[in-house]
């Protein structure tokens, strides 16, 4: 078996706006493993300024990989485990290498004959632009927003308000994801304003880190609190127990580049039900590579929530698409 490896730099459209700041480009690395004139691909999606293995040696650790491709895989998961990207990108290349094509997980969903329901996702931006892309998600038929909040709230809950003037929440599930960008006094008031609009859920409205403070926040919160980044660098089964035991949150939210792939996915989901927590899966910006596997991955796991899959049509040099966006389904291109 032998491996290599080449970085890619993916570019906006248009720059996308976070809490964290405005994005113009993604970098990630795709991994292609080959063995006996069959090939393997998969997407080590590092994040960086999120990603827990954004660090200076981690192309160095992708070199120990490729060089160390034909050792055992529970040897090289043990290596692997603070670079939960590369993890995920070998994951990847050997579920491709086995099932062949665009394969990683063979279903219902990759035959083509079924779909997995997903929520818009609306960018930050000035009221305007968050307003025109509201108004495309309801004209393509989605039943699920996500806004993106954090940065101006007055403006923010202003378009929260129109909206459930408009669609009730029976017409419109409405998501929030602060990204950590309120103090734990401001999102006391904004989680019971949430409250009022009937919002479904907010995702990580304190930084990430503030074990106390979120389980204060969880156990009297008017809104229900879905941890995102507060997943991302704990590795050990003992510390994940440890961190839904001490928050008791009502949802996770599973991105499989930045927790581990798919084996670190599955680990949070089975804790996670053992306490009643609910959860979804969503993207992390990763090319139309990674994302390809993270919808098949999640179509097995049978959650009937709308997920946060991405779509890849944020990027202008992405690669190829086998995933088709039928409204709020997305299909795989039989």
């Amino acid at each position: 078996m032998k491996a290599e490896y080449f970085r890619y730099l993916l570019e906006f459209k248009r720059p996308g706006g976070t809490s964290r700041g405005v994005l113009h480009e993604k970098e990630t690395f795709i991994l292609e493993i080959s063995e006996n004139g069959n090939k393997g691909i998969g997407e080590c999606a590092v994040f960086r300024g999120l990603s827990f293995d954004d660090r200076p040696d981690y192309e160095q650790k992708l070199q120990w990989l490729c060089e160390n491709i034909h050792r055992d895989s529970e040897f090289l998961k043990d290596e692997l485990k603070e670079f939960p990207s590369i993890w995920f990108g070998y994951e990847q290349a050997v579920l491709n290498l086995k099932h062949g094509n665009n394969l990683y997980f063979p279903s219902e969903f990759t035959e083509g004959g079924k779909a997995i329901v997903i929520n818009g996702l609306i960018w930050m931006g000035d009221i305007h632009y968050m307003e025109e892309q509201i108004q495309d998600k309801l004209e393509k038929g989605f039943h699920c927003i996500k806004l993106k909040i954090g940065v101006n709230w007055k403006s923010e809950h202003e378009i929260l308000q129109k909206l459930r003037q408009k669609f009730s929440k029976e017409m419109l599930e409405l998501r929030v994801d602060a990204n950590g960008g309120f103090s734990k006094d401001e999102a006391i008031i904004v989680l019971q304003q949430l409250a009022e609009l009937q919002i479904h859920s907010i995702e990580q409205p304190i930084k990430a880190g503030n074990w106390n403070d979120m389980a204060e926040l969880c156990a009297d919160t008017p809104t229900p609190i879905a941890l995102d980044e507060e997943l991302i660098g704990i590795v050990d089964l003992n510390e994940k127990n440890k961190l839904l035991d001490t928050v008791k949150p009502q949802y996770i939210i599973l991105k499989p580049s930045l927790i581990g792939g798919f084996s670190g996915s599955d680990e949070w989901i089975s804790i996670a039900e053992e306490r009643k927590i609910n959860w979804w899966i969503t993207s992390a910006l990763e090319s139309n590579i990674g994302l390809n596997a993270i919808s098949q991955y999640t179509f097995t796991k049978k959650n009937p929530m709308p997920q946060g899959l991405g779509t890849g049509s944020l990027f202008v040099n992405n690669f190829k698409s086998d995933l088709d966006l039928r409204g709020e389904l997305l299909y795989f291109k039989k």
